[in-house]
C-alpha cells in the first residue's frame, strides 16, 4: 500500500474571530484599566461639578499642568524596564534648573546655560552608573544616596534661595511657554519623548534587550546581552530626561527653585507604575505612563475644583500607587508562570 497518512491539521478560527479576539484583549480592563478608571473619574466629577469640570479649560489644565509630571515619569521608564530604580531623578530636575537659571541670571545666553544644565544632569547619571553598576550597590539605596548628595550641593550652591531675575523672562522662558494648538511646550515635548521611547522599546533590538534585562538578568547574561552596559545607559537616559524636565520646570516658573523637583517624586513613580499595568501587562511603557498621568491629573484637578482638603490629592496619588504596585507585581508573576 503506497498511500500516505495525512496529518490532522488544527482548526484555526476565522479571521473575523481572531480580529475580535485581539480587540477584546486590547480593550480588556487588564490591558487598559487606567483608561476605564479615567472614564469613571471624568463622569463622576462631571456629574458633581457640571459647570466647572467638563470644560475645555479643564482639559488644558490637565494637559499643561501635568506635562512636567509626564516628563519626569517618562524619565523613569527606561531604568525601570531594566529593574533599576532611580530615586535621584527629582533632585536632578532641581539641579539642571538651578544651574541653568544661575548662569542666565549671571549673563550667559539661554541655550549654552541650558546645555550646561543638561551636562550637570548627565554627570549625576554617570555617578549613578558608577554607584549602581560598578560598585554593585542596590539601585534603590544607591540613587537615594546620590540624590541626597545632589540636594545638599544644591542647598550649598543656592544658599536655599530661589534664583530669580528679569533675565529669565527672555529666551529661557520660551522653552516652556511656547504653545502649539493650546498646549504648552512641555506637553508637546512629553508626547514626542513618549513616541521615541515607544519606538525604541517596542521596535528595536535595544528595547528587547532592556526588557530582557528587567525580567531575567541572569538569562540575559547567558544570551550574551551586556546587562551592566544597558543598566548604566538606562541611568544616563533617566538623568538626561530628568534634566530636561527640570529645565522645562525652571522655564515655566522663570526661576530656579532649590526644591522644585522634590514635589514630582511620588506622582512620577505613581504614574510609571500605573502605566506598567497598561497595554503591556507588567512592562513599563511610554504610552501607558502618559495615560496614567492623565488619569492622575484628571482626579487631582477634580479634587481641587471640588474644594477637597489639601491632603486629598496626596492621598489619591498614594492609593493609586499602592494599587499599581500590587497590580504590576501580580502581572509579572502571571507572566513568569506562563
Amino acid at each position: 500500500m503506497t498511500g500516505t497518512l495525512e496529518r490532522p491539521t488544527a482548526s484555526r478560527p476565522p479571521a473575523t474571530e481572531r480580529a475580535w479576539g485581539r480587540w477584546a484583549t486590547a480593550l480588556s480592563p487588564r490591558s487598559i484599566g487606567a483608561g476605564y478608571v479615567l472614564v469613571v473619574i471624568v463622569v463622576a466629577f462631571s456629574i458633581a461639578l457640571p459647570h466647572t469640570y467638563p470644560t475645555l479649560a479643564t482639559v488644558k489644565q490637565v494637559a499643561n499642568g501635568y506635562s512636567i509630571t509626564a516628563l519626569a515619569a517618562l524619565a523613569l521608564v527606561v531604568p525601570l524596564a531594566t529593574r533599576t530604580f532611580d530615586l535621584s531623578f527629582a533632585y536632578v530636575m532641581t539641579l539642571s534648573g538651578v544651574t541653568a537659571a544661575h548662569l542666565v541670571v549671571h549673563g550667559m545666553d539661554a541655550i549654552p546655560a541650558m546645555l550646561l544644565g543638561m551636562l550637570a544632569a548627565l554627570a549625576v547619571g554617570v555617578v549613578n552608573g558608577l554607584v549602581v553598576v560598578v560598585m554593585r550597590i542596590d539601585s534603590f539605596i544607591g540613587t537615594l544616596a546620590t540624590g541626597s548628595l545632589v540636594q545638599a550641593f544644591i542647598i550649598l550652591f543656592t544658599n536655599a534661595q530661589i534664583i530669580a531675575g528679569v533675565e529669565l523672562a527672555g529666551g529661557f522662558a520660551r522653552l516652556a511657554q511656547v504653545q502649539l494648538v493650546g498646549l504648552t511646550g512641555p506637553a508637546v515635548y512629553a508626547v514626542v519623548v513618549a513616541a521615541v521611547l515607544w519606538f525604541v522599546l517596542e521596535h528595536t533590538a535595544v528595547g528587547r534587550r532592556l526588557y530582557a534585562v528587567g525580567f531575567n538578568p541572569d538569562a540575559a547574561r547567558l544570551a550574551a546581552i551586556g546587562v551592566d552596559r544597558l543598566r548604566f545607559a538606562s541611568l544616563l537616559v533617566s538623568s538626561g530626561l530628568a534634566g530636561f524636565a527640570g529645565l522645562c520646570l525652571a522655564s515655566s516658573i522663570s526661576a530656579g527653585s532649590p526644591t522644585a523637583g522634590t514635589a514630582y517624586l511620588l506622582p512620577a513613580f505613581a504614574a510609571v507604575f500605573v502605566g506598567a499595568t497598561q497595554f503591556k501587562g507588567g512592562r513599563f511603557n511610554a504610552w501607558g505612563t502618559l495615560i496614567a498621568v492623565v488619569m492622575l491629573g484628571a482626579g487631582t484637578v477634580g479634587l481641587s475644583l471640588s474644594t477637597a482638603p489639601n491632603y486629598a490629592a496626596d492621598m489619591f496619588t498614594g492609593v493609586v500607587l499602592i494599587g499599581a504596585l500590587a497590580a504590576t507585581g501580580l502581572q509579572r508573576r502571571r507572566i513568569r508562570r506562563g
